[in-house]
């Protein structure tokens, strides 16, 4: 193969540390190991493969998590790559990912490894020092310049002309312009078709598959941005991260016409949501309502999935349902403190009665499904008010029927580098524990998510993160127990869960060093990924979207699986 790209687990020996990762991963789909691989595997494979060249993806994390013998240094000297390429792309592989190049370094010391990433642009420098690793491609997106690059590693040339590309020669670290900078995402696509042609070469289903669960859960996420027009203070994709990194001065998007053929391409093999990720409203008014005409022409079955960052005109809602058959919405407020959202990004600050009105409107239509995500660590938050955003919550149940539901989690493990948070966090009230690339590695590494945290604030230390994280837990499964949110069963083994990882967490070492877990305690937590640490904020499950009797559409699926056997016949 030309390319062989790896998704590492957050921490390579996640099976056999002693962590309590806690619930830093309950609101995503993937697990603690942070095991769903960047949508850029998948647009990165689509433009190579569709130029001649051969790509295959692995995701080794997930193969380690469901295989408790799977052997990464067996698998991948099976393999015969000519370059290897690693995702460092959110700060929580730190380690997994450098781990992965070292082990892969060993095995094939003559092939290049490529780092790409939002974190691994950050870290460039630091990361292009490490041995395992040769090239950095920099910028979130990068598949023109991969395609550069392989060329030039495949013909011997000077890759001193790639773009975005930071490289290491006789010791002294070079830092080409970034200069691929695409004003329209028009030209790549997930094109799931391809993806499932390389699947049959291999014979490697699991391999490819995005997250644990992904069979009872087949989501799929369409990007419509890169970069963001907000200025959220603690996410490392906001306008001003953007600007630091820099990698865009301005967000960038998909016409709608192509955001909508690549919907449509995914709904011919999958009967499953189809998340939209970013607010339409981004690019302006113009640009929702002719995505939703597009939709409209469309006899688009899955359910739609619309984020919004701030509050739609109402007449959007009505125009959603006039276009589309099955939708739902899913909404950020972070806290029901107005003053505390107006901190966090008062660009696309909104009133509680404004979200009320949008809430109202929706379940007044088709949507099938309202979620609201509250944060815990945010700048001016106290222990006290995270209590009365589970009362509100509480408030909102009482008004609306069992389409509305509310969640709420922890920031973390990390806030991100590159947000305002992260480069100015006494304006922000955040004390920060770890500021390089080695540091995080190290913390990835103790023993409980409190000491893995990256932060504190001025208004809650990292004890009272954690209590208010378990506390605000325990009240909101409460109430959606008392409001028949979920089953009585299910709610309970939540609560029990919950009382288990707060047992465990009590009797972990809280000295600064914390190095030191008596012997129970390490043989409970010795590879420990669900049991204390999924579902410990509310049942996974209920992230789930509907579900069908046959999630893939056989018909789609069974043309491509013929297509792909004479493609091989015929040479």
């Amino acid at each position: 193969m030309d390319l062989l790209l790896l998704h590492p687990p957050s921490v390579y020996d996640f099976r056999k540390n002693s962590i309590l990762y806690g619930p830093v991963s309950d609101l995503i789909p993937s697990s603690p190991v942070f095991e769903m691989y960047p949508l850029g595997f998948l647009t990165m494979t689509n433009y190579l493969e569709s130029r001649g060249l051969r790509v295959r993806i692995v995701n080794l994390a997930l193969r380690m998590m469901n295989d408790p013998k799977f052997d990464v240094p067996h698998f991948l000297s099976q393999l015969q790559p000519k370059v290897i390429g690693i995702d460092l792309h959110w700060l929580p592989h730190a380690h997994g990912s450098l781990e992965i190049a070292r082990i892969a370094k060993e095995i094939h010391p003559d092939v290049p490894v490529i780092f790409g990433g939002l974190s691994s642009t950050y870290f460039h420098r630091e990361l292009v020092a490490y041995p395992q690793v040769d090239f950095v491609l920099r910028g979130d997106s990068t598949e023109a310049p991969l395609y550069e690059l392989l060329q030039c590693l495949a013909a011997g040339r000077s890759v001193a002309g790639v773009p975005n590309l930071t490289w290491c020669e006789d010791g002294r670290i070079h830092q080409n312009p970034l200069q691929f900078v695409p004003n329209s995402l028009d030209y790549i696509d997930l094109n799931p078709a391809r993806i499932i042609k390389t699947v049959l070469r291999y014979r490697d289903l699991q391999s490819v598959l995005p997250f644990a669960g992904w069979w009872q859960n087949p989501i799929t996420a369409v990007f419509t941005v890169k970069g963001c027009a907000h200025s959220c203070v603690t996410c490392g994709s906001s306008q001003e991260a953007c600007q630091r990194l820099p990698t865009r001065t301005r967000p960038v998007f998909r016409s709608p016409r192509n955001l909508v053929q690549n919907m449509v391409a995914i709904g011919k093999f999958s009967r499953g949501p189809i998340f939209l990720v970013g607010d339409l409203f981004q690019a302006g008014q113009e640009y929702a309502y002719e995505t939703l005409e597009f939709l409209r022409q469309t006899p688009l079955k899955n359910e739609i999935v619309f984020e919004f960052f701030g509050m739609p005109p109402l007449e959007f809602l009505l125009a959603i349902d006039a276009a589309v058959e099955n939708w739902s919405i899913e909404l950020s407020p972070e806290s029901h403190d107005e003053a505390i959202r107006r901190v966090q990004d008062e660009s696309i600050f909104y009133s509680n009665a404004e979200m009320e009105a949008v809430i109202e409107a929706a379940l007044a239509l088709r949507c099938h499904r309202v979620d609201l995500f509250f944060m815990i660590g945010l700048p001016q938050q106290t222990y006290q008010s995270v209590q009365e955003t589970i009362d509100y919550c509480g408030t909102l149940f009482h008004k609306y029927d069992e389409r509305f539901s509310c969640f709420i989690s922890p920031l973390g493990p990390f806030i991100d580098p590159g947000s305002l948070g992260f480069e100015q966090p006494e304006r922000f009230g955040y004390k920060l524990r770890a500021q390089t690339l080695a540091e995080h590695r190290e913390l990835l590494l103790k023993p409980s998510w409190k000491h893995i945290l990256n932060y504190e604030t001025a208004w809650m230390s990292r004890h009272e993160l954690v209590e208010a994280t378990y506390d605000a837990a325990e009240a909101l499964n409460g109430l959606k127990l008392k409001y028949g949110l979920i089953a009585p069963k299910d709610g309970q083994k939540v609560a029990a869960e919950i009382a288990q990882a707060r047992q465990l967490k009590d009797r972990l070492n809280n000295e600064e060093d914390n190095h030191s877990l008596d012997a129970d305690a390490m043989a409970l937590l010795a590879g420990e990924i669900h049991q204390f640490s999924v579902s410990t904020v509310c049942d996974k499950r209920e992230l789930f979207w509907r579900r069908h009797l046959f999630n893939f559409r056989l018909g789609g699926i069974l043309p491509l699986v013929w297509e792909y056997v004479r493609e091989e016949l015929l040479g």
